[in-house]
């Protein structure tokens, strides 16, 4: 048995047992991550890590930043690890077991988040006692945020207090479920939530009433028509699929009955501009479209008509760099050369905007994220685990 894998075998179970505590924290997109951080933080400090935490307006949620040193006092050039802590949610009856409570079954460990992407955090953590015990010429950090999962509202907090400790990097690696292949571009998440205000009335008199739900359906129909149009965009470099900006509708809720003229109407949307031009194309129209035809329309009947669009966040995509040195770390680490991209967000774009060389690799297959009886292997949380094994060596002097 080669030493890479006795030190697999070793960890392994803290792995899981670490990745089932994760699994407890029903960290929800929105919900309070608190005790999670706290959990992590500890286990850090333990090994004589560094942290400091920001904190969002509602005081409920965090990030947390926290370095190893190898008990030296080493500066810049350090190497990031870094994943989200928001699971999105999950229907508890249509699982087959509690979805916060981890199972194991045919080598594979079931849970909201196991998968995206609480099994990557298990494994740095489950290998920070390795970091710390080696005589590291390059500091590890472990990056863990909130709310990813809603326009990854949590990361540009903790990078704006970076930016102000005025700490170098080298690179960073995303753990996002990737099958732990280099992932060197996606496109960029824009999410949005328009509101309807109309006036309410009898059905039996539409003439004499607003109704907010209509007017969300033709402010749909005319996000379809943009959508078309995207599909007709040409891109200077277009490497994903599919291969053009898209647009989704995800929610519309409004009304009281069918008898009665709705006042009221929300229309939840999101955009995935593959630039930036794709997302000012589509804002733009939306807007003259509410401002010069839907609003006219809607106060000539009732002048305190109105639609909001509110933007819940707009993340900058990841964009493939030539010669990064973040991906080429982890193609020697994996040994690996083989690269793709993916049309799902992360908050790789943020990190390389800060100006750190940011590639995403990470264990468990996209396919498993945010499904009913969402699982992460085992074979996947070992080659992870090799991973973090070999960047350990390649960090000590």
């Amino acid at each position: 048995m080669s030493t890479q894998n006795k030190v697999i075998d070793e960890i392994f179970p803290n792995t899981l047992k670490i990745l089932s505590d994760l699994i407890k924290f029903p960290t929800i997109s929105g919900a309070s991550n608190l005790k999670l951080i706290e959990y992590c933080e500890k286990r850090l400090n333990k090994l004589g890590a560094t942290s400091f935490k920001t904190i969002n307006e509602s005081t409920q949620q965090a990030n947390l930043f926290s370095t190893l040193n190898g008990g030296k006092k080493l500066n810049g050039d350090g190497i990031i690890l870094s994943g989200h802590t928001d699971v999105v949610p999950a229907a508890t009856k249509e699982w087959s077991s509690d979805p916060y409570i981890a199972r194991e079954k045919d080598n594979k460990i079931y849970g909201r988040g196991s998968c995206d992407m609480k099994g990557f955090i298990a494994c740095t953590l489950a290998m920070a006692p390795l970091f710390a015990s080696s005589n590291l010429k390059k500091p590890i950090h472990f990056s863990y945020t909130y709310d990813e999962e809603t326009a990854c509202l949590g990361a540009p907090v903790m990078l704006d207090d970076l930016k102000k400790r005025k700490i170098n990097f080298s690179a960073c690696i995303i753990g996002e479920p990737t099958s732990m292949k280099a992932i060197t571009a996606h496109k960029g998440y824009n999410e949005y939530i328009t509101e309807f205000t109309g006036l309410s009335g009898h059905a039996s008199d539409p003439e004499h009433g607003v109704s907010a739900v209509e007017y969300a359906i033709r402010y749909s129909n005319k996000l379809m028509e943009l959508r078309d149009e995207l599909k007709k965009r040409k891109q200077k470099k277009n490497v994903f699929s599919p291969p053009y900006s898209t647009l989704q509708i995800g929610k519309i809720n409004g009304g009281i009955g069918t008898n009665v003229i709705a006042d009221k109407c929300t229309l939840d949307w999101e955009a995935r501009p593959i630039a930036q031009e794709d997302g000012e194309f589509i804002n733009k129209n939306i807007d003259s479209y509410a401002e010069k035809t839907l609003l006219p329309e809607m106060r000539k009947i009732y002048p305190k008509s109105n639609i909001k669009k509110i933007t819940v966040g707009e993340v900058v995509g990841f964009d493939e760099k030539a010669g990064s040195e973040a991906v080429d770390l982890v193609c020697n680490l994996t040994g690996d050369n083989s690269k793709d991209v993916v049309s799902f967000g992360t908050e790789a774009g943020l990190f390389q905007e800060f100006g750190i060389s940011t590639v995403v690799c990470g264990p468990g297959s996209i396919e498993q994220a945010h499904t009913v009886d969402e699982y992460i292997t085992f074979d996947q949380l070992k080659l992870c685990l090799k991973m973090l094994i070999d960047l350990k060596e390649r960090l000590k002097n």
